[in-house]
């Protein structure tokens, strides 16, 4: 496997981490924009993953799965910022709306009732997920 060198001799991993660096200090200096380094939210296929023991219990009903309620809190610690909340409640929206009608909206609605977890939002094809903080 091949390196890249930069001209120093040394690896280009750390030359471009000495630039990284270089950048922060430079970003305290008055006229100089600060760097912003933001986190992502988190992503629909995260928050598919996580839920998806709960599927059997939309599908079906029945009893709850205990890997469902335990995915359902994950998703819930996950979510620490207004844009983590926002991103979860699209996914799960998008969900929703696909699955108009039927059974299977109140069943996945009922889920953080039934798991005994507090979310900020409704499960619906109709909740504004903009409307979150």
């Amino acid at each position: 496997m091949a390196v890249a060198v930069a001209r120093s001799g040394r690896p280009a991993a750390t030359a471009a981490a000495v630039l990284l660096a270089a950048l922060l200090v430079l970003s305290g200096s008055p006229g100089i924009s600060t760097v912003v380094v933001a986190r992502a939210a988190l992503s629909c296929s995260t928050v598919y993953n996580t839920l998806l023991p709960c599927l059997p219990y939309v599908q079906s009903g029945g009893a709850v799965p205990a890997a469902c309620c335990g995915g359902i809190r994950s998703i819930v610690s996950a979510a620490r910022t207004t844009a983590d909340r926002r991103a979860a409640c699209t996914c799960l929206k998008n969900v929703a709306a696909g699955a108009a009608g039927g059974p299977y909206i109140s069943r996945a609605a009922g889920l953080p009732g039934r798991c005994g977890v507090s979310v900020p939002f409704k499960i619906s094809p109709n909740v504004n997920c903009n409307a979150i903080n």
